[in-house]
């Protein structure tokens, strides 16, 4: 797990929580922040629904081949564990090696981008709390530009 998104032990846990968010004060995860396995799957197809449906996310979706199942798939096992919940991706494939994984695929600035942006969109839509959300989209960020592999760096 990215400790960028792990629960800081040590901040306050009622301070700036926002109305609906008491549980976030008392998550000791990301995940379970999120709301568990349910709400990961949830994001997950979203994330995938949007790339089908919006315009905005073409080349990314162009990126993924004609069939999403997989991907759909091993995303949801991967952010489980991420998240700091079950580690569904590790125990069938082991280590993620994210930037090996994705170096077939052209990525650059602009697959980067829809990539944060459609993963933002999920969130909003599937109500991840916005603090979370904000967390999750930095770290999206960072790691999606470690992963480019075309382009200027």
């Amino acid at each position: 797990m990215n400790s960028d998104v792990s629960k800081d032990p040590d901040a306050d846990p009622d301070a700036d929580t926002e109305p609906g968010q008491e549980a976030a004060a008392a998550a000791v995860t990301p995940f379970e922040w999120i709301g568990g396995e349910a709400r990961v799957l949830a994001l997950t197809e979203r994330f995938y629904d949007l790339m089908d449906l919006e315009p905005a996310y073409a080349e990314l979706r162009a990126a993924h081949g004609s069939d999403l199942v997989q991907a759909r798939q091993k995303l949801f096992w991967f952010l489980c564990g991420w998240l700091g919940g079950p580690d569904h991706y590790q125990s069938r494939f082991g280590h993620p090696r994210l930037r090996m994984r994705h170096m077939p695929f052209s990525i650059g600035i602009k697959e980067r981008d829809q990539w944060v942006a459609c993963m933002d969109q999920a969130m909003g839509e599937t109500g991840v709390p916005d603090a979370l959300r904000a967390r999750l989209k930095e770290s999206f960020m960072g790691t999606a530009d470690w992963m480019r592999n075309k382009g200027t760096p």
